[in-house]
């Protein structure tokens, strides 16, 4: 499905607020970007969606620039964030050509590896990402684990999945229109690249896969399992384990 297609169907910004199960892969994002962000930051949100982040951060004052490649998904932002401090641009996360070198202090690549299957243009959105963040700047990549989809896909909804051929004998799960990574080959990206890590967390943890019994928890019970999932998101145990899992980095040019 053409990316036009599927977001003028697709709500990016529903999938993080619609309840609290899915509201927790944005706390958790929101939570290690603000332990990263400094003041004055210069902002780059690639493949913005419909600027949940953009707009949270500018309304924190900062200078941002979001980019998106999804036409509906830009027309959104360009019409709800228009009295906000965004410039907004309809780009590829493969060419950011119109940003020069060295442009920004903090970059999110949040949603661009989603659907990106060759390991080139991987290689050129990772590098596209580097290129025109500043030496010793901040990037967040965010990537969609394949081993968690394989326990969604099965447990909730395909019943089927099991007796299909959406996955390869290797248990990879099979690319379109969304692209699915393991950690191991998403730590070999990293170094490829050479950036150095700062941190490697698991956004959404079992959030999809026990969303009703997230949701019917009382605001007590709900902050505790907000707590908990903060403590256990970056252990190594528990990275594969989520569906949004986020490499942050610091780019060490040079």
């Amino acid at each position: 499905m053409e990316l036009n297609q599927l977001y003028a169907q697709f709500n990016e910004e529903f999938r993080l607020s619609k309840s609290r199960a899915s509201r927790i892969e944005f706390y958790t994002t929101l939570n290690f970007i603000m332990k990263y962000l400094q003041p004055g930051d210069r902002i780059l949100d690639i493949g913005a969606g419909t600027g949940v982040y953009s707009k949270v951060l500018a309304e924190m004052g900062h200078k941002v620039t979001a980019v998106e490649l999804a036409t509906p998904n830009v027309n959104k932002m360009r019409e709800s964030l228009k009295e906000m401090n965004i410039d907004i641009f309809e780009g590829n996360a493969l060419d950011l050509s119109m940003f020069e070198d060295n442009s920004f202090d903090f970059v999110l690549c949040l949603g661009p590896l989603y659907h990106l299957s060759s390991s080139e243009d991987k290689m050129k959105c990772v590098q596209e990402a580097k290129r025109v963040c500043k030496k010793d700047g901040i990037i967040f990549f965010a990537y969609i684990s394949n081993d968690m989809v394989f326990v969604t896909e099965t447990m909730l909804y395909n019943p089927n999945f099991l007796n299909s051929n959406h996955y390869t004998s290797a248990f990879k799960i099979n690319d379109g229109p969304f692209c699915f990574m393991t950690v191991r080959k998403m730590r070999q990206l990293m170094k490829n690249n050479r950036l150095h890590k700062l941190a490697n967390f698991a956004a959404d943890g079992l959030s999809e896969l026990m969303e009703d019994r997230i949701n019917s928890m009382s605001d007590e019970q709900f902050q505790e399992w907000l707590n908990f999932h903060f403590y256990t998101c970056e252990k190594p145990e528990c990275l594969g384990f989520s569906n949004h899992i986020v490499y942050v980095a610091r780019n060490k040019k040079g």
